[in-house]
């Protein structure tokens, strides 16, 4: 296809108030403030060539403080999966909420419209352990790929820079049994995910390790998380072909704000680079990207 989308998904990241509780405005992120030139907080809203970074809402109109399992669901289908029902469901989807994923998720639209798409995060040796599966602890993504009937990728994609891990350098796997992965850095990680869109058009990645981060409330471990991720961007963006745009968003503030441990009502990060960044100029909550994503980007 003429454009091709890679969407990064960072779980828990919101825009914060310029305060000493908000990493984001102590973390070194010279990528970002390249992109921007300015920090991401609450008051960011760049309206560029090629870039484009506001906030939009997370809540969709719910009363309560959002969580993961609607979030991603309203992010990944283009449904208010908060309205649907009529609450702010934490963690895993329950069954309806994979009923609307099966019924219309990112990666079986995109089949269904014939947009070769991968989900790039890869998936350890015990989770093909099917015996052991339980689906009740499926995570949104998961499901989203079940639902388009695609290929897990595996570690050996992983050694094979065809996947990236969820914590991007591989360092959680390190203490599991019979590992066979090496870390590596932020950049690698970040230029192997841009080299998988030279096989697709579409290509999703996950990174939930924001929203552990702020449940701790370590502001250390946030600051080096934000590094960290800001030189995997550099990954991704160096040498980015011209039809490639990068989209960042996520489910819920969390990490921006470690004054609580829990979740933030805060607006969320859509950050959009590339030639296609204009097309979510309108776009102003989470639910609403889905199609921002097929209308504008791919045409469909």
């Amino acid at each position: 296809m003429e454009n091709k989308l890679i969407f990064i998904f960072l779980d828990g990241v919101g825009l914060g108030r310029d305060v000493d509780s908000n990493p984001l405005t102590k973390a070194s992120m010279p990528t970002m403030f390249n992109l921007i030139g300015q920090k991401l907080i609450n008051t960011t809203n760049i309206v560029e060539q090629n870039i484009l970074v506001k906030g939009v809402d997370a809540c969709l109109g719910v009363e309560g403080v959002p969580q993961s399992a609607t979030g991603q669901t309203a992010l990944f289908t283009g449904f208010n999966a908060q309205a649907i029902l009529g609450y702010h469901l934490t963690a895993y989807p329950n069954n309806e909420l994979i009923s609307v994923i099966n019924n219309r998720s990112i990666l079986k639209y995109a089949k269904e419209k014939h947009i070769s798409s991968i989900f790039a995060n890869s998936y350890t040796d015990k989770f093909f352990d099917f015996s052991k599966q339980n689906l009740s602890s499926y995570s949104v993504t998961t499901h989203c790929v079940l639902a388009a009937k695609i290929r897990f990728n595996t570690i050996n994609d992983l050694i094979n820079g065809k996947a990236v891990h969820w914590d991007i350098t591989n360092s959680t796997l390190q203490g599991i049994s019979d590992n066979r992965v090496s870390i590596i850095s932020p950049f690698e990680a970040g230029q192997n995910l841009k080299n998988i869109a030279n096989d697709y058009d579409l290509v999703l990645y996950e990174c939930f390790l924001p929203d552990l981060i702020g449940h701790k409330r370590d502001m250390n471990s946030s600051i080096s998380f934000l590094e960290m991720f800001d030189e995997f961007l550099r990954g991704v963006i160096t040498n980015k072909p011209s039809n490639v745009n990068i989209l960042i968003s996520s489910d819920h503030g969390n990490i921006e704000d470690l004054s609580t441990g829990g979740h933030t009502k805060n607006l969320v990060p859509l950050i959009c680079i590339g030639s296609s960044a204009h097309d979510f100029l309108n776009v102003n909550s989470i639910d609403k990207i889905f199609n921002a994503i097929f209308s504008n980007i791919f045409n469909v």
